[in-house]
């Protein structure tokens, strides 16, 4: 009862700020919100797709909308513009877009602001079996989808290439595919690998390791992890195991390197709305996990040093009212 009583206060606190009214106007008005999401070939759309539904769905006078994009360097561009209210993102993009550096220094710092730490991202390198490719090394002269321009794909890719001693411009023939793409591309014999950057299942990955006659092999990067580290810190990657019989033909674990999502909103937003919107993400989690299985790892955080960024005021009043200090 008592958690009732408070999301049923902070969604009446939500639905004062998004009509956006003066005292003793006629009726609220409809307030519009966007999350930009990712390709229709991952993980973003269907989570993102999802959470607008059910924000629609639970915030009064609210309608909300989830954007098919380029991911999370395109995502956070889009809401440093205004354009973008929530934002699916990559924590080593995020980074990025706080500070203003990276695929960010010309157009200057995000104002992005954690919201909740959703799930981790593998770094899949997929090729084909037999092809010789055993090792990012190993993509020297190759064909090679880097992900869709303005993804976290093509940071990461371009961060594990020049890990591995390769120049991302030079040192293979590039191409920028997001997942389906790409997808359809090694399978028309177009590239020789590609990278991607998601959870699991990535829907487009499945499909291609469902083609007959195509077997696929994923290529581990666990070797890359200290020159990262080096390059970049110790808090954005780590090694981790994509679980075998994630893709059909593809048994035993496979060590990559993984990135955590972040889900982060703009600093625009007023906290009154971020805390019902961070509510009912957690107390709706079932509704999320119905349209895609990545979203069972939303927990909520131990602490504000769980994410990569500073968490919106909103979000921090949620948390505090959850049992943080």
């Amino acid at each position: 009862m008592r958690r009732r009583a408070t999301l049923t206060r902070t969604l009446v606190l939500a639905a004062t700020v998004a009509a956006g009214v003066a005292c003793g106007a006629p009726g609220p008005e409809v307030r519009f919100l966007s999350i930009a999401t990712g390709g229709t070939g991952g993980v973003y759309y269907p989570y993102g797709g999802a959470l607008a539904r059910l924000l629609t769905q639970k915030l009064p006078n609210t309608q909300v909308t989830a954007e098919v994009t380029g991911a999370s360097v395109d995502n956070l561009k889009l809401m440093q513009q205004g354009r973008a209210d929530l934002a699916f993102t990559l924590a080593d993009t995020l980074v990025e877009a706080v500070a203003g550096t990276g695929p960010f220094a010309g157009s200057g710092k995000v104002d992005a602001r954690t919201v909740a730490v959703l799930y981790t991202n593998y770094t899949h390198l997929v090729a084909r079996q037999g092809s010789g490719i055993a090792r990012v090394a190993d993509l020297k002269g190759k064909v090679v989808s880097t992900g869709a321009p303005g993804s976290g794909t093509e940071l990461i890719a371009d961060r594990l290439l020049q890990a591995a001693g390769l120049d991302p411009r030079q040192g293979i023939t590039r191409h920028a595919l997001g997942a389906s793409e790409s997808a359809g591309a090694l399978k028309d014999g177009k590239v020789d690998a590609f990278f991607w950057s998601g959870g699991l299942p990535t829907p487009a990955i499945q499909d291609l390791a469902s083609t007959p006659g195509l077997a696929i092999a994923l290529v581990p990067q666990a070797d890359l992890l200290p020159a990262l580290e080096k390059a970049h810190g110790r808090d954005l990657y780590r090694v981790v195991a994509l679980p075998g019989g994630s893709y059909r033909g593809i048994e035993a674990p496979t060590a990559v390197i993984g990135v955590i999502n972040v889900l982060v909103a703009s600093t625009r937003l007023e906290p009154e709305l971020v805390q019902a919107i961070a509510q009912i993400l957690f107390d709706f989690k079932a509704d999320l996990v119905a349209a895609h299985p990545e979203a069972r790892h939303l927990v909520r955080p131990t602490g504000p040093g769980a994410a990569p960024v500073p968490f919106h005021t909103g979000a921090l009043w949620y948390y505090q009212s959850r049992g943080w200090r």
